[in-house]
């Protein structure tokens, strides 16, 4: 039993997931940095409002919070500048190739075919 989850454990698949979810909680504390300590205090700083949590209004007795509401696109939009700009871009520019999908559709069929393909597997009407 040791020997099998010994297998499990060094297949390619769970070590791959391994690799990913600590790359990815690193990354995560990358942009968290980048946006909190660079982007926040500079959009504070334009607005002079360095948190909108407590902006409220009160209607038959709910208090409504859209500060919090506000907080959160806000730091949904500055997480994707960051990303964007700090990884995206600079990736692009160093080399790294735009990701593209394997297959294509068939213009005749619209079937889903190899990106390579020159004829449709379904129909055989050639591809360009």
């Amino acid at each position: 039993m040791l020997k099998e989850f010994k297998q499990f454990l060094l297949r390619g698949n769970a070590v791959d997931l391994a690799v990913g979810v600590v790359i990815g909680a690193a990354f995560g504390a990358v942009v968290s940095a980048i946006v909190s300590d660079l982007l926040t205090p500079f959009i504070a700083a334009i607005v002079k409002e360095p948190d909108f949590g407590g902006l409220a209004f009160t209607l038959n007795g709910s208090r409504f919070m859209y500060g919090h509401f506000i907080n959160a696109v806000i730091s949904f939009v500055l997480v994707s500048f960051a990303v964007f700009f700090f990884i995206m871009k600079p990736r692009t520019l160093l080399g790294g190739k735009p990701h593209t999908a394997p297959t294509k559709k068939c213009p005749e069929c619209l079937s889903e075919i190899p990106r390579k393909a020159t004829r449709c597997l379904y129909c055989t009407q050639p591809v360009a």
